[in-house]
């Protein structure tokens, strides 16, 4: 219990590094000094090291592990030391925020004083949200653009440029697991294929569809 009544949060701490000669145990100490400041109790510690930021969910195994524990709602927060430990998108981070609030678990972040636990930490979220509807408009954009460029450049459609390399069931299978409404981050690991895939997937529809209107 804490020292106001209220049953201790359990939270699952997450560390990263890019190199193995780098060291995770300075982000694990000042989110391990967080818990105990905050009546937390730190339920498991998942550290991927030698593990580039820009990597999909399923080539980071201690991430795929911590989403795991989320689904099966064995946390009730998940705190990372930085924004940039979870991923270098805003769209994936976001991704990844809906994909824990689905399951009613919080995040933390330490650097940039994100806490969705509280009112405030809520709207920085609703307000990320906006941004990253911006920036998915903005990769829209250079998407179509680089459809008309294919076409005035005589290929078929402009297929080619920026086309997930998955062969064509694996594409239908993403397209009906998103017609369904499953999320960005949840249909990646679903069909084993980095996020950026379905969003490029995702993209290259609405351009499509915004082209054809």
């Amino acid at each position: 219990m804490t020292g106001n009544g209220k049953s201790s949060r359990r939270v699952a701490l997450y560390a990263r590094v890019s190199t193995d000669r780098q060291s995770t145990e300075a982000q694990l100490v000042e989110l391990r000094e967080v818990a105990q400041r905050l009546g937390w109790t730190v339920a498991e510690e998942f550290v991927d090291k030698g593990v580039s930021g820009a990597k999909a969910p399923r080539e980071r195994p201690r991430l795929t592990a911590l989403l795991k524990g989320v689904a099966r709602r064995e946390f009730d927060l998940v705190a990372a030391w930085s924004v940039d430990r979870l991923g270098r998108s805003l769209i994936d981070l976001v991704g990844l925020l809906q994909e824990l609030h689905a399951t009613g678990i919080d995040l933390y972040l330490h650097q940039q004083g994100l806490n969705t636990t509280t009112p405030a930490g809520k709207a920085m979220f609703g307000m990320m949200g906006v941004f990253a509807e911006f920036e998915r408009g903005m990769i829209q954009e250079r998407v179509k653009a680089g459809l008309a460029r294919a076409r005035s450049a005589g290929t078929k459609s402009g297929k080619p440029i920026g086309r997930p390399t998955v062969a064509p069931d694996v594409e239908a299978k993403i397209r009906q697991l998103r017609a369904d409404g499953v999320g960005i981050t949840r249909t990646a690991r679903l069909i084993g294929c980095g996020v950026s895939v379905v969003q490029r997937i995702d993209l290259q529809d609405r351009a499509r569809t915004d082209g054809s209107c």
